[in-house]
């Protein structure tokens, strides 16, 4: 056996079943044992964004790492605006690297790069493995240091993959981290906090508290005290709709923002961070709190969220069927976290604007179906209008690198393939990955992509004004133009093997969407806004 089949049993033996894959000369020895572990699928992205993307997403839906084959430096630089974002979703992702032979690298040969300090901001975990005998230990630790929710990377040199590993002896098992405790000091500080003051005091939830789990705790703790449930702006993943709690996100803008937080001075975190702007803006601050706010870090980044949650409201003496969430309209909550009812929006009819977007949308969404958001503009009401739709999850954006919603849809839809996908996607964030609607032909993935084509960056028209540049020439508004030429989305998508259509009504768009939910294939609708 050489060290790539060794490394291959091993990601298999330890639960790895999906590796998302662009790879080069220096990887042909991995992509030749893949045929000799039947435990590991590999999935062909033609742009290493589709890849390192489709591992976010998949870690998202299954909290489970899948593996990436990246080529050297280049290959695996194109794959960081996506790992970026999978770092700031707290994903669980094993990136293997291909390097130059171990004897080749001191040619300086024209791939030749420092690959460690490239990953090493976008990864919690760098290694490169020495020898074709270490590199199923190397594995093994570089999927236990993966969980929970983290990106290791793993380079292995040509020559460690393809010489004989002679000391292996079987596969490792992985050896995962126990999480922090949860300290009771933090939660009885809480405890008290929520019965001397719960009216000002918010549970701010992130990362994977926004569950139906964790959310049921949180809205019991604030209808027995009076607190508020709040969601992080940009969470990975949130379970909502008909018959779960009822969460206020933090809005993206600034002004918003701080009028929602000025109502409290105590935040008990739980996986999350206190909230900051997005960006820095002058004469707006970047602290969105009030000064001398207390924040209670009850369950830290990466913590058992659930675990920490219970214990609070073991704490203030609510048990687990003390308060029914009913209450939480009259617990004196500022913002109650109510059971949500299945309430969609009267459907809309005529011609396409983003408010009938949002009313439209609240209707359509079928039960246990998986939408990623990326409409930016055009659907800043998405989030609140399918509140009260058929239960789902809600993937967001989580470190503003754009174009994540089409590949992050790739690896849901590998991971949950009972389930229907529905990608909101902006037609100029798209632009950045659409190599990703071949691979949903490809693997014929069950993937509903909605673009909405307003043909500008009109986020960047926003962002102008919040700068303080209200006005603007022909200059600058010709660089956040992308209507010269329009980009023809249904031409792309049938390019690319992905049946498409573009619509102008919302009559049209009902039906073109009902048939993308009745076909088990992808499907593309553009929108025109």
């Amino acid at each position: 056996m050489n060290g790539a089949e060794s490394l291959l049993e091993t990601l298999g033996h330890n639960g790895i079943e999906v590796c998302f894959a662009n790879p080069g000369t220096s990887e042909m020895h991995f992509v030749a044992a893949l045929d000799r572990q039947p435990h590991v699928r590999g999935v062909l992205g033609l742009f290493e964004g589709i890849v390192t993307g489709a591992a976010d997403g998949y870690s998202r839906m299954l909290d489970k790492p899948a593996a990436t084959l990246l080529h050297l430096g280049p290959g695996a630089a194109n794959g960081l605006s996506a790992l970026h974002n999978a770092l700031r979703a707290r994903a669980s992702i094993v990136n293997i690297i291909g390097d130059h032979a171990g004897y080749h690298r001191g040619l300086d040969a024209p791939l030749t790069s420092d690959i460690e300090g490239a990953l090493r901001p976008f990864s919690n975990w760098v290694r490169t493995s020495p020898s074709a005998n270490s590199i199923a230990a190397d594995a093994a630790d570089a999927i236990g240091y993966s969980l929970p929710g983290r990106i290791s990377s793993l380079i292995l040199p040509a020559d460690t993959a393809w010489n004989d590993a002679d000391e292996y002896h079987g596969p490792p098992t992985a050896v995962v981290p126990t999480p922090d405790p949860t300290d009771p000091a933090v939660v009885d500080a809480a405890a008290a906090r929520l019965k001397d003051a719960g009216r000002r005091t918010a549970i701010l939830l992130g990362g994977r508290a926004l569950r139906t789990e964790q959310l049921e705790a949180a809205a019991q703790v604030a209808a027995a005290t009076g607190a508020s449930v709040l969601a992080e702006t940009f969470a990975p993943r949130a379970e909502r709709g008909a018959g779960r709690p009822t969460v206020t996100k933090i809005p993206y803008p600034v002004e918003p923002s701080v009028e929602l937080l000025k109502n409290f001075d105590a935040f008990i975190l739980v996986d999350a961070k206190p909230p900051v702007a997005f960006f820095a803006y002058p004469d707006k601050p970047s602290v969105l709190t009030q000064p001398g706010s207390t924040f209670f870090p009850l369950s830290p980044i990466g913590a058992d969220s659930l675990t920490a949650l219970e214990a609070l409201r073991e704490a203030i003496g609510a048990g687990s069927n003390g308060h029914d969430l009913a209450e939480a309209a009259g617990s004196g909550s500022l913002f109650p976290s109510v059971r949500a009812e299945l309430a969609p929006a009267p459907k809309p009819d005529g011609t396409i604007t983003p408010a009938k977007l949002a009313a439209w949308l609240s209707g359509p969404i079928p039960e246990n179906a998986i939408v990623l958001d990326e409409s930016i503009t055009t659907g800043r009401d998405f989030y609140a209008q399918t509140a009260t739709s058929a239960p789902h999850d809600y993937l967001g954006g989580t470190g503003g690198s754009i174009g994540w919603a089409l590949p992050v849809g790739v690896g849901a839809a590998v991971a949950n393939p009972d389930r229907k996908v529905i990608v909101l996607e902006s037609d100029g964030s798209g632009m950045y990955t659409p190599q990703a609607l071949w691979t949903y032909a490809r693997e014929q993935l069950d993937v509903v992509v909605v673009i909405f084509a307003n043909r500008k960056y009109q986020i960047l028209r926003n962002e102008m004004s919040n700068v303080g540049v209200p006005d603007f020439g022909p200059k600058a508004q010709s660089l956040l133009d992308i209507g010269s030429p329009d980009i023809d989305w249904v031409s792309l998508a049938k390019g690319m093997g992905v049946p498409a259509t573009r619509v102008e009504t919302i009559e049209d768009l009902d039906r073109d969407f009902a048939a993308g939910l009745a076909d088990s294939g992808p499907r593309l609708i553009e929108v025109a806004v």
